[in-house]
């Protein structure tokens, strides 16, 4: 059986909720986020609903390498793939595939 086609910007929500999922599993890097992003950990899981709070999320692990090799690790995606996730998330109209 063949796999549904998803559209870019639902495979970048999913990339982006992966990021945050990344980000909440280190204390250090999550406090670091909450407090440049100015939400607090109560308002995380509604915050994650918004589109462009996953963009400030992306952007947060793209900023720093170090960063960006450690989620394309443990995500086992390719850096790439984050970079397009991040791009289609700003764009909504973006409709290009997600390596």
């Amino acid at each position: 059986m063949k796999k549904p086609q998803r559209h870019p910007s639902e495979v970048a929500e999913i990339v982006a909720i992966q990021a945050l999922s990344f980000v909440a599993g280190e204390p250090e890097r999550l406090g670091l986020f909450l407090s440049e992003s100015g939400i607090g950990p109560e308002t995380l899981r509604s915050a994650a609903k918004d589109p462009q709070f996953l963009v400030s999320v992306l952007d947060f692990v793209l900023r720093d390498d170090e960063t960006v090799q450690a989620f394309a690790a443990s995500s086992q995606l390719h850096p790439t793939t984050i970079a397009a996730a991040r791009q289609a998330l700003g764009d909504p109209r973006t409709e290009r595939d997600i390596p």
